[in-house]
Order: C-alpha cells, then sequence, then structure tokens
C-alpha cells in the first residue's frame, strides 16, 4: 500500500487537475498563508488491512490538497472524523495536519479522484482516469475489506465499476444510489464479500442544511462497523 500510496502522489494524468492543484497551492488561501501546501494527489489514508472503507469525492482545494492527507484540514473533514470518534472508530474527533496523531482503527479513507478539482467537480473523463488507482487499492483491500461506506452519488457512479475491475460482482442493472442503501458484492474468486453502503457526502451543503445529519452518518457508519467486524477503540 505504500508503494500505492506513493505512485498515487506522483501521478500527472489529468492536465486540468494538474493545474488547479498547482495554482491553488501557489496562491493559496489568505488564512493558510504561512502553509506550505500539498499541491500534489492525495492518496488514501489509514491501515492496510482496513476492514471497512471510506469512498469520498476528491480532495478539497484547501483541505487534502494543503494538509496531503483525506479529509483533513477542511469542513468535511471535521464532520467525517468527529463521526468515526463518536463511533470509536478514530482516536481523535478531529483532523488539522498531517502529524496530529490521528489514528483510525479498522478504517480507511480513499476517494475516486486524488486531485482537488476546479468547483469540487472533478469530469467524468477524469474519474475514469483515475480509476485505476481506486481499482488497485481494492486489490489491496481485498483479503481484509468487507464493508465500505461511499459518500454521494458521485463517488457511488466511480465506486461500482472499480468493484467489478477488482474482481467482486456487481449487480446489473447496477444498483441506484440513496442514502442508507445496502449492496452485497459477492466475491466469485472465494473470498469474502462486501458490502457496499450509499451515505450522503459530507458536504457543507449536505451539513448545513440538514441533509445530513450528524446522527444519520453515525447510524451509516456504526451500522457498516459492525457489519464488516471493524474494530473500534
Amino acid at each position: 500500500m505504500e508503494v500505492l500510496d506513493g505512485r498515487i502522489a506522483g501521478c500527472r494524468a489529468c492536465p486540468r487537475l494538474v493545474e488547479w492543484r498547482e495554482e491553488v497551492a501557489r496562491t493559496k488561501r489568505a488564512a493558510f498563508a504561512d502553509w506550505t501546501y500539498w499541491g500534489r494527489p492525495v492518496p488514501g489514508f489509514g491501515p492496510s488491512d482496513a476492514r471497512l472503507l471510506i469512498v469520498g469525492l476528491a480532495p478539497a482545494a484547501h483541505g487534502g490538497n494543503r494538509t496531503g492527507r483525506m479529509f483533513t484540514g477542511d469542513r468535511s473533514g471535521d464532520v467525517l472524523y468527529q463521526a468515526l470518534y463518536d463511533v470509536g472508530l478514530a482516536s481523535q474527533p478531529t483532523s488539522v495536519a498531517a502529524d496530529d496523531g490521528l489514528e483510525l482503527y479498522g478504517v480507511r479513507v480513499t476517494s475516486p479522484v486524488h486531485c482537488a478539482p476546479p468547483a469540487n467537480k472533478p469530469t467524468p473523463g477524469e474519474r475514469d482516469t483515475c480509476r485505476p488507482w481506486l481499482v488497485r487499492e481494492l486489490r489491496l483491500l481485498r483479503p481484509t475489506v468487507r464493508s465500505v461506506v461511499v459518500l454521494g452519488a458521485f463517488g457511488w457512479q466511480a465506486a461500482l465499476p472499480a468493484f467489478a475491475e477488482a474482481g467482486w460482482s456487481v449487480p446489473r442493472p447496477r444498483p441506484a444510489f440513496g442514502h442508507g442503501v445496502r449492496v452485497t458484492l459477492d466475491d466469485p474468486g472465494g473470498g469474502g464479500g462486501v458490502d457496499v453502503f450509499g451515505c450522503f457526502h459530507v458536504s457543507q451543503r449536505n451539513t448545513f442544511t440538514g441533509r445530513l445529519t450528524p446522527e444519520m452518518l453515525r447510524d451509516v457508519l456504526r451500522t457498516a462497523a459492525e457489519s464488516a467486524g471493524a474494530a473500534g477503540r
């Protein structure tokens, strides 16, 4: 997994995303003027033998693109890691920097697009170009992962084809995204199947409007952790 993470961090496959992430890293936001931005693709975060995987959308321009760690340094990360802490899957409720001591227990966090996109909107082509990284990550997690929480419809549309490429059986037609949807994917190769859960994304738009409440997020994470047998603190 370390080798994969290093290769992801060096990727320059999507010209628009490379230009944007590096421009953001140069110009910065005034509040972070003293930061040296990461400005590269952001690899997954968490143990390589995780039983529970969380799939987001893409790093935030002044979050993961600044700190170099998934969901770290932005409001979405604040919501996600607080919930993981509340259900016993994280060592602390905050995530502000890559060296802040945060540990995840049996959980790994990744995304289908590893570069910060303009307006938080990757194109379908960028999603498809980045998919091989997710496929390789899933193959490495295949011996242990038993449950997946996918945040948002974009992640859902990206994750299901990646699961199929990584060796799991995905129903056709593909199941539609919805909050609380649960789909079981079998492993024809004799490994363990996975339960895939849909969850509204932890974006500010969803959390500020109450479309996704902390209780809703905790419920999905708790159910997925129980399904996976992920060990909490």
